[in-house]
């Protein structure tokens, strides 16, 4: 059954979420690596101690915690330098130790030197809100990357050779790796090759090293521009049961500029993809993503504000309500029937 969470920081500050998402009925989490205040001395987030310590925080607040989406160092990896068998050997490391604690799932990309990008943090969308927004055309000048131009078949052999080293691990632990795809969708950027960047590429992804833990994180907003159908990659993917985690969210646009938008507003059928999930039998968590930031927040986390995400938890947990899907906890689990009293 499909099941909604709701990413959740474990840095201070981000208390009235945790708070907010518990109110809102949310029973699963997805959580960053441990911060310093969950790291004693010595330790590494990816150490088990940070992760059991990570685990038990979220249970204290009544989360499950399924999803680890954050990732240690791996940019040496990924272009393929001296140095990457340290990087790897961490992750080993976090895959191995998450399923000592407990947490099946590891969302992680292969972007080279830098993650999502956008070209502009305040696109006015919907009554004056502000989402985010790519346009390529901004780039066109922009340099190199600083560390120099990437080639895909660098980044493929990258990729086979981390996968090689890291899926043994991850049957083992029974850790489910869920590769996110690249955000925006296009190569190269800045001289940096992106190879996930279309659903034939997805489908190497999990030809080029097989195993029922390689699989992918389905990010709507990333999917939706490189194929339109939705339902379609759902059930392409689906069928194969290779969807371990899903990302909610919609854009309007083309992939070289495109902006995001409420969960609402978009053009993506989000009552048709969720019926599609369910229909493939796909039984892990998805999360809003990317929300707009609105009146009376200060829009210093774009995509990441708080009533955004009010709505869309909301919104969501409607659309999966009509398909008889009850995806938060509730108060009160059984309906209250009322009856007419008897006649005297």
């Amino acid at each position: 059954m499909v099941q909604i969470a709701e990413m959740l920081p474990n840095s201070p500050g981000n208390e009235s979420l945790w708070r907010l998402a518990s109110q809102m009925g949310v029973r699963y989490a997805v959580g960053s690596l441990p911060d310093q205040t969950l790291c004693g001395p010595g330790e590494q987030p990816w150490d088990y101690r940070p992760l059991l310590r990570l685990k038990q925080k979220h249970a204290d607040a009544g989360f499950e915690l399924p999803v680890i989406e954050s990732r240690p160092p791996l940019n040496l990896t990924k272009r393929g330098l001296d140095g990457r068998d340290t990087e790897i050997d961490a992750v080993c490391a976090l895959i191995e130790n998450m399923g000592r604690v407990g947490i099946k799932t590891w969302c992680y990309e292969w972007m080279a030197d830098f993650n999502w990008l956008r070209t502009d943090f305040g696109y006015q969308s919907r009554g004056g809100s502000l989402v985010t927004r790519y346009n390529h055309a901004d780039m066109v000048d922009a340099p190199v990357s600083e560390l120099g131009e990437v080639s895909e078949d660098t980044l493929w052999d990258s990729l086979e050779y981390f996968l090689r080293r890291v899926l043994p691990v991850a049957e083992k632990a029974g850790v489910e790796l869920a590769m996110h795809p690249d955000d925006p969708p296009l190569s190269p950027i800045r001289g940096v090759a992106r190879i996930m960047r279309s659903v034939e590429n997805f489908q190497r992804l999990l030809d080029l090293v097989p195993s029922p833990m390689n699989g992918i994180t389905l990010c709507q907003g990333n999917f939706v521009l490189m194929d339109p159908d939705l339902p379609s990659t759902i059930r392409h993917f689906g069928r194969q049961n290779k969807i371990f985690f899903v990302h909610l969210r919609d854009v309007v646009g083309t992939v070289e500029d495109y902006h995001e938008t409420w969960h609402d507003d978009g053009p993506t059928d989000l009552l048709e993809c969720l019926r599609t999930y369910d229909e493939v039998g796909f039984t892990g968590v998805l999360r809003p993503d990317h929300v707009p930031s609105v009146e009376g927040e200060d829009n210093l986390h774009p995509g990441y504000q708080l009533y955004g995400r009010l709505f869309a938890v909301g919104y969501i947990a409607g659309l999966l309500e009509s398909l008889g899907i009850h995806s938060l906890r509730r108060t009160y689990p059984e309906p209250v029937t009322v009856t007419e009293p008897a006649p005297v």
